[in-house]
């Protein structure tokens, strides 16, 4: 009932969302050119990067890594769907675990953005310094900051506009990155290639030691995947589909050129890897080596352009994730706030622009000491959100081999696939105003088509939901995958004091600012409430919505309670409005509608 009446009420605010604007939503492609905007610059320092520590190896590590990617992708895209109202790590560690992990969560993926954004447009303009030699480092590094304060504006603009302009620079450089790959294929015999292979373990023996931390280092090549968590809520629908296809182009893409790129710009020119500044433009010297200057200079033009996307993406994601820990109310209200005039959070914008910008400040645009700094906030939210996406799963099939479990005949669980439906439908957010409000089916990553359930004894079933094939697999592969993004961050945790020292400042700070806004609602009489069910809505359920100071709330839930129509277990959810109590009471009296109920207590 309540869902039906928010519906046309939402789809009025569409028009002053950010996401929204203009009623443009991300298909496949634009979603693919954020995330490959933001992944896809990994190549241009990594190698350089991991051969300082690995040395020949770093295309074998890239290569190793890739397969931990691919499942990587499979738990994203679930993630996409399943909790569609955006948020990434922080809403799924809050549901499936607990909302102060889900504020540590964000922390995590925060300290990622702001290194990203600093590390990929400083890169860029370094990139730049190819064709224009008289950008210096430090010039580089003023050029930089004024390059944030543009992308901040553009995000002040809408997404949907970046996005679109991401997509052109991601064309541009994927096509770049091909054309080196054939210009070099060219020059070399097949056999030629295949001798590259054992040529990078001829000089180092791989020592558990030494495997360790280049699978955990090598995990930088990919960041940027939890971009797309974040690209729920502007995602065009079915959001399964558009975010699978997304993710299949993205593994396509990379997979076709980092790991080869990273081969031949390591082991075809070893020396300007060796080297402190070169190594920073490997892939353009690569271009300039094998081909010509005039590809040299595409390919520098072309990087600094996909580095510059990159940091634009951070942006994006930093303020997603500001916006959802407001709305958990860690962070001030004032976060939420939107501008007159394009609609879109100024604040989460700006907090998203200036941090990277005092970052670059800090460490005097030193590149290497924030690729020293990278290691720690990646893995952290890769592990969170790998573990709360299981505990997701686990708790699905346990609800599915419960015999007491009832499901709406014609419905399903949408996550794994455990039941199979003709029509399965998925809710649309046109507007972050209605994702405002706590919805617990949206919260727990359960969606459902608005105004179509209906709580009656004709459409329960008591028939027992069957366990898929594929549900299986895919539960044990992403158990296999969240074990070993854990062996990547704990060895990180160990290899990469300076990241460690630095994300666990910024992650203490952000958890000290969450637990003073906490005390502050606390001591104000209000206690922050994240509803922690991930099973979505049961059959069956009831509620019960009271107003605060009602003399007609005690009417309500005895209403509620004593109704005798149907007879079978029911849930009473009781909801206070203008206040933060939500409660969910197992009752073991008839079922009664929500409906019958607040007409009872009129």
């Amino acid at each position: 009932m309540a869902q039906e009446a928010a519906a046309p009420k939402a789809s009025k605010h569409a028009q002053g969302d950010e996401h929204s604007h203009g009623g443009n939503l991300l298909g496949p492609l634009l979603c693919w050119a954020v995330v490959f905007a933001d992944i896809g610059t990994s190549v241009y320092y990594v190698p350089g990067i991991l051969y300082q520590t690995v040395g020949p190896l770093a295309g074998f590590f890239v290569f190793l890594t890739m397969t931990v990617f691919v499942l990587l992708t499979l738990k994203y895209a679930e993630v996409t769907y399943r909790f569609p109202q955006g948020g990434g790590v922080v809403t799924v560690a809050a549901q499936a675990i607990n909302h102060w992990v889900g504020a540590l969560g964000g922390m995590f993926i925060l300290v990622d953005y702001f290194l990203t954004a600093a590390i990929s447009c400083l890169s860029g303009m370094l990139y730049l310094s190819v064709v224009v030699p008289a950008i210096g480092p430090q010039l580089a590094g003023w050029i930089t900051i004024g390059v944030l304060i543009l992308l901040g504006v553009l995000n002040w603009v809408g997404i949907s506009e970046s996005a679109k302009v991401s997509l052109v620079g991601a064309v541009i450089a994927f096509i770049s990155d091909i054309a080196i790959l054939f210009t070099v294929f060219t020059h070399i015999s097949f056999s030629a290639f295949l001798a590259l292979i054992p040529e990078m373990f001829a000089h180092h023996s791989l020592t558990p030691v030494l495997f360790l931390t280049g699978f955990a280092g090598s995990f930088l090549a990919f960041s940027g995947l939890e971009s797309i968590s974040q690209l729920s809520p502007v995602m065009k629908t079915p959001r399964k589909k558009v975010a699978s296809i997304a993710l299949l182009l993205v593994v396509l893409t990379i997979g076709l050129t980092s790991p080869l790129l990273t081969i031949f710009s390591t082991l075809l020119q070893p020396q300007e890897a060796a080297d402190p500044v070169l190594s920073t433009q490997l892939i353009s010297l690569l271009a300039g080596h094998w081909g010509n200057i005039l590809l040299q200079t595409e390919v520098a033009i072309s990087a600094s352009a996909l580095l510059v996307f990159a940091s634009n993406t951070a942006i994006i994601g930093a303020y997603h994730v500001f916006i959802a820990l407001s709305r958990m109310e860690f962070f001030p209200a004032f976060v939420l706030q939107r501008n007159k005039l394009r609609g879109t959070p100024h604040y989460s914008i700006a907090l998203a622009t200036a941090i990277p910008i005092a970052v670059l400040l800090l460490v005097k645009f030193d590149i290497n000491i924030l690729g020293d700094m990278y290691a720690f906030g990646l893995l952290g939210a890769f592990t969170l959100t790998c573990l709360g996406l299981d505990l997701v799963r686990y708790r699905e099939r346990k609800a599915a081999r419960s015999k007491k479990y009832q499901v709406p005949a014609g419905f399903s669980e949408i996550g794994n696939g455990l039941l199979s439906t003709e029509n399965q439908l998925e809710p649309t957010f046109p507007s972050t105003h209605q994702q405002d409000t706590l919805d617990g089916d949206t919260l727990a990553g359960v969606s459902r088509a608005q105004g179509t359930l209906s709580t009656t004894p004709s459409k329960l079933t008591n028939q027992q939901p069957k366990i898929s094939l594929w549900s299986t697999i895919n539960f044990y592969l992403g158990i296999l995958t969240t074990a070993l993004v854990m062996i990547a961050w704990s060895t990180n945790l160990v290899s990469k004091p300076l990241a460690t020292a630095f994300g666990g400042t910024v992650a203490g700070v952000g958890m000290l600012v969450a637990y003073l806004n906490y005390i502050g609602h606390k001591r104000r009489g209000r206690v922050p409430v994240t509803i922690t069910g991930v099973e979505g809505r049961l059959p069956g359920s009831i509620l019960a919505v009271l107003t605060d100071r009602n003399g007609h709330n005690d009417a309500v839930i005895r209403t509620a309670i004593n109704n005798h129509a149907f007879g079978k277990q029911f849930i009473l959810e009781i909801q206070l409005l203008q206040g933060i109590l939500l409660k969910n009471l197992r009752m073991s009296t008839p079922i009664v509608s929500a409906t019958n109920s607040l007409q009872a207590a009129k």
